[in-house]
């Protein structure tokens, strides 16, 4: 790789260059890039300049010639893939057009059950029907972990005319399958991998990180740059090889989907952090990774308290790699739920985690994390073990419970177009969904249209509302749920 060649910024140069040429402006935005506007007031002239619209100088999303195709050529050999497209609608977008660029109407995918709501949104609006792996549960740490290469090699059998295998790299928490394998496997099948690595944008730069899916020879992959690599939100790249699937069908549902009015501050940002990818990565996270283990180190010595870590944790199956920029941390020895303390680390020690769930709480670490960072983190979890571990018993709950996986009755697409009506949630036992239900960080949900709720599933969701989860469905009232039926 060219890295003087990656040290260029095509769109960030260009956009540079564009808001100091004194241009009068007669198209939109409508601030004009007025030093007066309140956006340039509220958040600085910089960002009003910087704020264009698409112009033959600037060139265009939908359809690039100028230097957004540079930027995306660049991304392409950055991620090692054939093609780039550089997207502003989040990592959400480029999930909806994996989908749809691999499966239509009554097209089969295979996919593990713990996916991303985004997931299963473009399932719907393509129609596919979707066949599900359950994921492998570790109930030490109550949470969800990878999917094996017998239970992919089962679904392919059971469906050999499945037209796309959806892949997790990694799950939230951490984990990677035998992407390889899983690949090779799929493809001596003709069915395309997709995959999601919205949390896997920094693997290409470090070789003590997991692989990355293009470098595995996946069809398509979805990176959230935002996440780990370092832009701004809702910045996000779709990754293609082009074989199975082509870059003309691609654009096609991209163009279909995608803004016409794309920022191009979120485009400027995958630009430069792209640059610093390639050329600092290795040693951003080689420091990083240390820093991580440092942590975990210290965290592993606390009473009550466990966290997961790579040599300890990988198992080659389901478990196949695990990212240890990750920290897992298990909290409920304290008696506490990771619910409990997730709260906790923002009102007591004003620190933001990412999420929680019954037995832990989840710390992820990025480029711009310092030792200072993880030092305070650390130490709140002293304070905490101080403060809790011996007090009252552990809390428990039967995990298996949390996870069951509801039985699909109606196609998803059919029972999100269907007639529904809205039940307390108390009353829907036996019911089947016409929306889907989740807690909000991780958007993974509960319960999607189609699919029959039973009591287990409402004593499930009844457990996060006692716990202060954000609750998602479609109409924010968390005491009722659309089912099917008049």
């Amino acid at each position: 790789m060219n890295l003087k060649t990656h040290a260029e910024t095509p769109i960030y140069t260009g956009l540079d260059h564009y808001s100091k040429s004194g241009i009068i402006h007669f198209d939109v935005p409508g601030h004009k890039k007025n030093p007066a506007s309140p956006i340039a007031e509220a958040f600085g002239e910089r960002i009003a300049l910087l704020d264009a619209n698409s112009t033959k100088e600037l060139d265009i999303l939908s359809n690039p010639t100028g230097i957004i195709n540079k930027a995306e050529r660049l991304m392409a050999e950055a991620y090692g893939s054939d093609y780039a497209f550089m997207l502003v609608n989040g990592s959400t977008f480029g999930v909806l057009t994996m989908i749809m660029s691999a499966c239509g109407p009554k097209d089969k995918i295979i996919m593990p059950r713990n996916v991303h709501k985004s997931a299963v949104n473009g399932v719907i609006l393509s129609g596919a029907l979707p066949v599900f792996i359950d994921p492998e549960i570790d109930p030490e740490y109550g949470i969800t972990n990878g999917i094996t290469y017998n239970a992919v090699k089962e679904a392919i059998k059971e469906n050999p005319d499945g037209k796309g295998i959806f892949l997790i790299n990694p799950t939230y928490f951490g984990t990677v399958s035998d992407l390889k394998a899983i690949v090779k496997l799929a493809h001596r099948h003709g069915i395309p991998v997709l995959v999601d690595e919205a949390h896997g944008s920094h693997f290409p730069f470090h070789p003590d990180l997991p692989e990355a899916a293009m470098s595995l020879g996946a069809d398509m992959s979805t990176v959230s740059i935002h996440k780990t690599g370092g832009s701004l939100t809702q910045s996000s790249v779709l990754l293609v090889n082009e074989g199975l699937i082509s870059k003309e069908k691609v654009r096609s549902i991209v163009n279909l989907m995608q803004t016409t009015s794309a920022s191009y501050l979120l485009l400027a940002s995958l630009d430069l952090t792209r640059k610093n990818l390639v050329i600092n990565g290795n040693k951003i996270w080689g420091e990083l990774l240390l820093l991580c283990e440092k942590a975990k180190t210290k965290i592993r010595k606390i009473p009550g308290l466990s966290v997961i870590s790579r040599d300890d944790y990988v198992n080659g199956k389901e478990i196949y790699d695990y990212d240890d920029t990750k920290l897992v941390v298990k909290v409920n020895e304290l008696g506490l739920t990771g619910f409990e303390v997730y709260d906790l680390f923002k009102t007591k020690y004003n620190i933001q985690l990412e999420l929680a769930e019954a037995y832990v709480v989840l710390a992820i670490t990025g480029p711009g994390d310092t030792e200072d960072n993880l030092t305070l983190l650390v130490n709140a979890f002293k304070d905490l073990s101080r403060e809790y571990y011996g007090k009252k018993p552990p809390f428990r709950i039967p995990i298996s419970g949390l996870f069951e996986r509801p039985k699909t009755v109606v196609a998803p697409r059919d029972a999100f177009y269907g007639v529904k009506k809205s039940v307390p949630i108390r009353e829907a036992s036996g019911e089947i969904s016409g929306e889907s239900i989740m807690i909000y960080p991780p958007g993974i949900p509960l319960v999607i249209p189609g699919e029959r709720l039973t009591d287990q599933i409402i004593e499930h969701y009844n457990f996060y509302i006692e716990q202060n989860c954000m609750i998602m469905n479609d109409d924010g009232n968390a005491k009722f749920i659309k089912v099917l039926g008049e």
